[in-house]
């Protein structure tokens, strides 16, 4: 088979995997990376390159650079503003957060920035009693907008810029597309501030936890009589907990409550067990264990939280993008004796998972409702792999270094502005003095690389190399040129805007510019025009990914926290990416000229 042919496959199949979800995308793409090598479409150090290339190296340093800043708690100073400033109109509420938040998402990751945001937001709401469905996701998207400010902003700004200089054209400074940028967010935010409030649902969400999550036919109290076969028994030899689909949250003997971990109480007649479970769970229950239910009649007048002890809470917990959960089951993870807490139910999106919960493989994004000891719940906030849905404790943030990680940052950006040293050279000087001043401490830089993304990157890296030697990128250009030779420069680029907005809701924004940045550098350069407006133009519609909960990482995060629905992000975002398609090609035209290359 040609070469030709054979990477048009592999690039078929990687599609189909991103679209499908049969592998994360990380491991998808070092398969890609592995299969292009045995096929010989790749020398070895090709395929290798990826993982040296300085834009997979920048990638690395900005995320240290993030969670600096981020660990001193800089963001938190402006995050108290928010709540100060933000007000109860619509509008004030879009145009303070863009003021708020926009200058951080210049220099920070969008996903760190929303990981910290998201607490502080739904506060707000309750404060302002401002459905908690009217500002995430104009949190989201102010975040994505934002993020094109300068090339540090997101990843996807930074692998262009590697793109770029492997293909002969050199790297981005930093503030190559700050101007065009600046304007598409002032764009978007007026947008938001006018049209796009309107459109968000007005969605109220239960202050109840129990409600929310429709835990009233599924959190109970039990009784043990006198004739069950549990008296004597302790929790664990019970194995209540593995023969039947339940969950015990706290044992009540001679009103005293005991909450967990319960594994080694012997139960005695008269003991009421608080336990998470099905109606036909608890039927099994009283059949065959003896035990006798109560009256559920309190959840009219209270939540199950007030039978809690008062050592005992609740909280919301989302499984983050680097999360090590992803891909397992709350049973494979022994998420009760791992985290000392127990999972009452999951939120995806608009839907509610309260059945079998041991076997749900999880995902990014889920939304666990768990209940435990107050103390593991405040643990739960220093995990790394969720993310607690209420204000972090910042006791334990170095706040005293708030302004020097912040000049630090702005350090990073100068320097690289200069033009004398290169971003990845710069942006690890900055991971350098984060360590130097105390920002950060040498054990957390490596856990504050996202190293999901820079194995995507590094893996697809190579799949760009194989399409260009082996002629595939040629071929797609000559298609699109055959098929839009005869239109203007505008709609050229217009029609490039259109197919990677497109193809970037269903795979990954970084996947979408591997595969369509050479592509319109070939054919800017075949029909004579400049080949820096058509990486701008593939660059910014990747970046600037709204219609889908799934297009854009912080779109998911917020799906289930503001209750949305699918077709929301359409209603919202569809007009947002209408408005970007119709000012980024005019813009770029007006900023970075469109004439033919001499």
């Amino acid at each position: 088979m040609e070469p030709i042919f054979q990477t048009l496959l592999v690039t078929g199949l990687t599609l189909l995997c991103f679209v499908f979800e049969w592998l994360p995308p990380d491991l998808t793409a070092i398969c890609v990376m592995v299969v292009l090598m045995l096929l010989g479409l790749v020398t070895t150090a090709e395929g290798l390159s990826g993982f040296s290339n300085p834009a997979t190296i920048t990638v690395m340093a900005m995320f240290i650079l993030s969670s600096g800043i981020a660990r001193t708690g800089a963001i938190q100073m402006a995050s108290e503003f928010l709540l100060k400033w933000g007000g109860k109109r619509p509008a004030r509420h879009m145009l303070i957060m863009g003021a708020v938040i926009g200058p951080f998402t210049a220099i920070i990751n969008n996903v760190a920035i929303v990981s910290v945001f998201l607490p502080v937001v739904e506060d707000w709401s309750r404060q302002r009693r401002i459905p908690v469905s009217k500002l995430m996701i104009p949190l989201s998207y102010i975040t994505i907008l934002g993020g094109m400010i300068t090339v540090l902003g997101t990843s996807t700004s930074v692998l262009a810029s590697g793109l770029s200089s492997d293909l002969g054209l050199g790297s981005f400074d930093i503030f190559q597309f700050t101007a065009l940028s600046l304007c598409t967010f002032t764009a978007g935010l007026v947008y938001m501030a006018t049209i796009g409030h309107r459109l968000l649902p007005n969605r109220k969400t239960s202050s109840s936890l129990s409600q929310g999550y429709g835990l009233k036919d599924y959190v109970s109290e039990v009784v043990i009589t006198p004739q069950s076969g549990l008296v004597g028994q302790t929790v664990q030899s019970s194995l209540i907990q593995r023969i039947y689909d339940v969950d015990i949250l706290e044992l009540i003997h001679d009103d005293n409550h005991f909450p967990q971990p319960l594994a080694d109480k012997t139960l005695s007649a008269g003991d009421i067990l608080l336990v998470r479970g099905g109606r036909e769970d608890l039927l099994k229950i009283r059949d065959g264990q003896g035990l006798e239910i109560l009256p559920d009649v309190q959840f009219g007048q209270k939540s199950w939280q007030a039978d809690l002890s008062a050592e005992e809470g609740a909280a919301e917990a989302m499984v983050l993008a680097d999360s090590n959960l992803i891909g397992s089951t709350l049973k494979d993870l022994r998420f009760r004796q791992r985290y000392n807490c127990t999972v009452l139910a999951i939120r995806r999106g608009q839907e509610l998972v309260r059945d079998r919960l041991g076997k749900v493989r999880l995902r990014f994004g889920d939304l666990l409702l768990v209940q435990g000891p107050k103390q593991s719940l405040v643990g739960l906030q220093t995990s790394k792999d969720l993310l607690v849905m209420e204000q972090r404790d910042v006791e334990n943030l170095r706040r005293d270094k708030a302004w020097i990680a912040i000049a630090i940052g702005l350090l990073v950006v100068g320097v690289a502005g200069t033009k004398r040293f290169s971003i990845a050279v710069t942006a690890l000087a900055g991971v350098m003095l984060m360590v130097l001043t105390g920002c950060l401490k040498p054990g957390e830089l490596y856990r504050a690389v996202r190293w999901d993304v820079v194995f995507l990157l590094a893996g697809l890296f190579p799949l760009g190399i194989a399409m260009k030697k082996s002629g595939a990128t040629q071929l797609l250009a000559d298609q699109l040129i055959s098929v839009g030779g005869q239109l203007s420069g505008y709609w050229l680029l217009t029609l490039f805007f259109v197919l990677t907005a497109l193809l970037t809701e269903i795979l990954s924004n970084n996947a979408t510019v591997i595969l369509l940045l050479p592509v319109a550098v070939q054919v800017a350069q075949e029909l004579g025009y400049n080949p820096f407006a058509f990486m701008f133009v593939v660059t910014f519609a990747a970046s600037n990914s709204f219609m889908t909960p799934i297009g854009y990482q912080t779109n998911t995060m917020v799906y289930g926290t503001g209750g949305y629905r699918f077709l929301d992000f359409l209603r919202v975002g569809g007009p947002l990416s209408l408005l970007m398609a119709l000012i980024t090609p005019p813009l770029i035209i007006l900023l970075y000229g469109l004439q033919p290359l001499s």
